[in-house]
């Protein structure tokens, strides 16, 4: 008898950082419908990680390879080298499972690094992506304007999504006029979520993701926990009320997302 459950890809998850074995992780993710994941490189030093994952321990893992702006002092064009060898790799199995470029772009909320560096990391690698025909993922906190900025500089040039997503309905709208997807967290189950919760009832069902940023942000009814891949299915349970859909209908609808976004994960 086939498995008529909703299937769901979790776009973003940390699986190096979990606290429970990610090998138990996932196979607890497939028992809940979450049958993909895609694992994120934040810098140098977790890129051979994430990239182990995803070429040859677990098929139904993909990875993207990028510096996150926390690290952006990091960044450097030798960085972006070595991303271009890996996913230009003449070994297509080795390359197979790099789905995207990230995770990338702009925090000045925790502001880690000078605005300028984050900056140049965030159009460099956004560059990189152009180039290599991959879409990306990008991180953004309290940097709207610059965000939106970026966005429209690459319009019809580099295509993605803005993971986590809880910036304002008009970064949302920015992001989708210039071909970039909505990805949406557990911070949707969150109490005080109300203006993230009308960004959702705002994005078409056709741009959106679910994710968990495992092991942040465990969503209700898990809150406080470490958050797990398989947690993915509260978020999508509450973003399928928003919009007005069945759970069902909002797997179909994030799976088809996923397929056009990432062309080279594997189903």
């Amino acid at each position: 008898m086939s498995d008529s459950r909703p299937k769901f890809i979790d776009v973003h998850v940390h699986l190096d950082k979990l606290k429970t074995p990610f090998p138990e992780a996932l196979e607890a993710a497939k028992l809940m419908g979450v049958d993909r994941v895609i694992t994120i490189g934040t810098e140098p030093a977790d890129h051979p990680v994430v990239l182990e994952y995803s070429q040859k321990l677990f098929p139904e893992v993909a990875c993207t390879l990028g510096v996150h702006p926390h690290e952006a002092g990091v960044w450097n064009e030798g960085v972006n080298d070595w991303i271009r060898e890996q996913v230009k790799h003449k070994d297509p199995m080795h390359s197979r499972g790099i789905v995207a470029v990230g995770e990338i772009g702009l925090d000045y909320y925790y502001n880690n690094c000078p605005k300028e560096e984050q900056l140049q990391a965030f159009r460099r690698q956004m560059d990189l992506a152009e180039e290599l025909g991959l879409p990306v993922e990008i991180h953004t906190r309290d940097a709207d304007q610059d965000c939106a900025m970026v966005l429209k500089e690459y319009k019809g040039r580099v295509q993605g999504l803005l993971h986590c997503f809880t910036s304002s309905k008009e970064l949302a709208a920015d992001a989708l006029d210039c071909g970039f997807d909505i990805s949406i967290s557990g911070v949707v189950t969150f109490k005080n979520a109300d203006s993230l919760r009308e960004v959702v009832r705002f994005v078409p069902l056709d741009r959106i993701h679910v994710e968990t940023d495992a092991p942040f942000l465990a969503p209700v009814p898990q809150r406080g926990k470490s958050n797990l891949p398989e947690f993915v299915v509260h978020t999508a349970d509450v973003v399928a009320s928003l919009k007005g859909v069945s759970v069902q209908a909002l797997s179909e609808a994030t799976r088809a997302n996923a397929k056009r976004l990432f062309p080279k994960l594997q189903f």
